[in-house]
């Protein structure tokens, strides 16, 4: 249901491993879900551990765990986590959360499989493409859909993005957008930051379109709370 002005907001703690993310996704909860009060939990480690071990360790998720829990702790009436690199923890750890538990990047996928057969998905990080493309994949079960999911990494851009490089960043990403978007019917762009690479290039994509996790994960969400 949706909160009136009479009710007090409920609480929606968000926990994050990208600081610069924040300000975004905050103003799409006031957007989508303004009955609700958002809180944020940074921890940067929780990515950066991630990709310094190639996947996501035992540690990491147990440490996720805690942060969901402290959470719940603070009085959160739902969680959601930002990274899409950590979503297979979340989906483990979701069944024992006694307050709803989402990812960043549902909304993303059902947009995509509900629009194409052939998903093409994009990463700087191969600590995220697995994710996205294994949530892309159970989806796709889910809905009785056979989709082809074709999983490519913009090599070298998240460490041109780290060199402090961010134009030669978009600009890796923008060529692996475009070329992507020739073998399929949507590119999904697996981390919210890739998205400013899109500007300027709605002409060279032949009509095939790019989604992002941010405003159709924040939609996706409130139509869980709200339902």
């Amino acid at each position: 249901m949706t909160v009136t002005s009479d009710e007090s907001p409920r609480s929606l703690a968000m926990i994050h491993t990208v600081a610069g993310l924040i300000p975004q996704i905050e103003a799409l909860v006031g957007t989508h879900l303004p009955g609700w009060k958002p809180f944020n939990m940074l921890d940067e480690s929780l990515l950066r551990l991630t990709i310094r071990d190639g996947q996501l360790s035992p540690m990491t998720a147990r440490r996720l765990a805690g942060m969901i829990w402290s959470a719940t702790d603070a009085g959160a009436d739902a969680v959601l986590v930002t990274c899409s690199s950590l979503g297979d923890a979340v989906e483990t750890i979701a069944p024992l959360c006694p307050v709803p538990l989402l990812r960043i990047d549902e909304g993303m996928a059902q947009e995509a499989v509900a629009r194409a057969k052939r998903i093409g998905v994009l990463a700087t990080l191969q600590t995220t493409l697995q994710p996205t493309t294994a949530l892309i994949e159970r989806v796709a079960r889910e809905a009785a859909k056979d989709c082809e999911v074709i999983s490519r990494l913009a090599e070298g851009a998240f460490e041109t993005l780290q060199s402090g490089d961010a134009a030669g960043h978009d600009a890796q990403v923008a060529e692996g957008i475009v070329a992507l978007a020739r073998d399929c019917d949507i590119v999904v762009l697996a981390q919210a930051s890739m998205a400013r690479a899109l500007a300027g290039l709605e002409d060279r994509l032949g009509g095939t379109a790019v989604v992002t996790s941010p405003e159709l994960g924040i939609a996706h969400l409130a139509r869980v709370l709200t339902d």
